[in-house]
């Protein structure tokens, strides 16, 4: 989760959740009296406390005299959205309810998800994997399917690979195995 500060007339600060400690996760649910799940679910809700806690205690790395009542951000100051990761998680979730209805189509799923870009860090990506995962895999006869050529015939199968996970018998003379090659004999 990605918290954006953006203090009256200055630039915006970007601050990462998830790049939190443990001890500091420990200090903020101290700080504003919520357990780790409960502050996780105020981020998604821009809880104030929640937001005002971490972004304080992120804050603190490179002001560590900076104390909890200095850090007052204004109601508007803070938002939240989700990182690139969660925006992703988040659609294709979606994606995979298509077809356990009738009416979940990719299309009825693209359409629910119209206003979600607004809700991600980069909208863009959002709107490219939502138009990405909403066409049908049918319309995609253009790409080149693997195993067939441009014209649909099969291609050549592909070279096995120089190494291999089963063991093969040696045909080499020059370099016997253990398993191939009689006991030395004795010189004494």
């Amino acid at each position: 989760m990605i918290i954006i500060y953006t203090p009256e007339g200055g630039e915006p600060e970007r601050y990462d959740a998830r790049s939190l400690r443990v001890s500091e996760a420990s200090i903020v649910q101290r700080t504003v009296g919520m357990k780790w799940a409960e502050v996780k679910e105020g981020l998604s809700d821009e809880d104030q406390d929640a937001m005002r806690g971490v972004v304080w205690v992120l804050k603190k790395r490179s002001n560590p005299s900076l104390r909890f009542g200095e850090f007052d951000p204004g109601i508007e100051e803070m938002v939240t959205r989700l990182d690139t990761r969660e925006a992703a998680d988040y659609i294709d979730g979606a994606f995979r309810l298509v077809g356990t209805e009738p009416e979940m189509t990719r299309e009825s799923v693209a359409h629910a998800l119209r206003e979600m870009p607004q809700a991600a860090d980069d909208p863009e990506h959002a709107e490219r994997l939502i138009a990405e995962l909403a066409k049908d895999p049918k319309d995609q006869e253009d790409q080149e399917v693997p195993g067939e050529e441009e014209d649909g015939e099969p291609s050549e199968p592909p070279s096995p690979s120089p190494t291999s996970t089963s063991p093969e018998t040696s045909t080499s003379d020059s370099s016997p195995t253990s398993a191939t090659s009689p006991p030395p004999s004795s010189t004494t």
